[in-house]
């Protein structure tokens, strides 16, 4: 491979914000392939990624596919990475300068040495527009520093706290061998970029740099609350799709116990969001929604449906009745407060 970290940049009508996202990438040169893929864009993106691409040959390409959606960009990114590790950075998102120097000296360090790791963790930060205070998401409580380690060395996991994609950098190659291909058309894939893949990884390093920023403002963003109601079928396909990978790595004797308990702690996460959102809502049809999520639970794994309804958040969303649910919200939003979470 010839370049030592791929950035793959997913765009879909991203032109008046894209501009910081690469700006923060250049700085890593020849070291680093910097991969748009405009997905079907109708405004100026493909112009922008266009413009940098001919500014800087052999560092930024520019890739135009009709749209499908950011798995198939991330998918088209992989098809093309030559780097021996891969990022992806969301265009409205962008990388803390000092942060990427180390992430590159230390990935470089592995390429030096021959060695390499399946997967580098570091920092993200949530750059919420109406908060003064910017919360950091870190793992030093979980993850020893500085050191290759293996499962058996990963610790226990805060109740809000799990690694999401933009925490990680995966060996590109790893991401073929297990053939990650994310659904098209879907929004919330990044739960399964960060999760899929997991089950082959075998060594894993810890760097505790607050490197990426995490840009949460935008009305339209996939991850604004009204916005993910809407789309609240596109988070419960993503969930199944999860709770299937849970459900192999269970039932593989050799698979790690600290893979096991942290995979559980994940889709414990994403599960209880599914039921907020559908308790957001509100209407019948989501309350129905909802029974019928977690009957499906029961019935294809009642260890499972067991393990996740007895813990407190799910306890919490799934108090029974109309002021049940009431209370329900009313805690979600304080943690959403609290945590700082959208």
């Amino acid at each position: 491979m010839s370049k030592l970290l791929t950035i793959v940049v997913p765009c879909y009508n991203s032109a008046a914000y894209m501009e910081r996202c690469i700006e923060s990438l250049l700085p890593g040169g020849d070291l680093v392939e910097i991969l748009i893929v405009n997905d079907g864009s109708f405004d100026a993106t493909g112009a922008v990624a266009d413009r940098y691409a001919d500014a800087y040959p052999g560092v930024v390409t520019a890739i135009h596919q009709v749209n499908g959606g950011h798995g198939a960009a991330i998918n088209t990114g992989l098809g093309h990475a030559s780097g021996r590790f891969i990022k992806i950075v969301d265009s409205d998102d962008w990388l803390d300068p000092d942060a990427y120097r180390r992430v590159l000296e230390t990935l470089g360090g592995f390429a030096a040495a021959g060695t390499g790791v399946d997967v580098l963790v570091s920092n993200f930060v949530y750059e919420k527009v109406d908060k003064r205070k910017k919360t950091a998401v870190r793992y030093t409580n979980a993850l020893p520093r500085n050191r290759v380690m293996g499962w058996d060395q990963v610790g226990r996991f805060r109740k809000s706290q799990y690694i999401l994609m933009h925490s990680l950098i995966y060996r590109t190659d790893l991401l073929r061998e297990v053939g990650l291909v994310l659904p098209e058309h879907s929004f919330y894939v990044d739960n399964l970029y960060a999760y899929a893949p997991l089950p082959a990884v075998r060594t894993l390093y810890y760097l505790d740099v607050d490197l990426y920023r995490y840009y949460i403002g935008r009305a339209d963003q996939s991850v604004n609350e009204d916005v993910m109601i809407s789309r609240v079928d596109q988070q419960l396909r993503i969930n199944r799709a999860m709770m299937n990978h849970l459900r192999a790595v269970r039932a593989d004797p050799s698979a790690p116990r600290a893979l096991q308990r942290y995979m559980l702690h994940y889709i414990n996460i994403v599960s209880m969001v599914s039921s907020m959102l559908l308790l957001r809502s509100g209407t019948p049809q989501s309350l129905a929604k909802k029974d019928t999520f977690w009957a499906e639970v029961r019935t294809q794994d009642p260890a499972l449906y067991r393990r996740l309804r007895r813990t407190t958040l799910h306890q919490i969303s799934n108090l029974p009745g109309r002021p049940g649910r009431g209370i329900s919200v009313l805690a979600y939003k304080t943690a959403q407060r609290v945590i700082g979470f959208n």
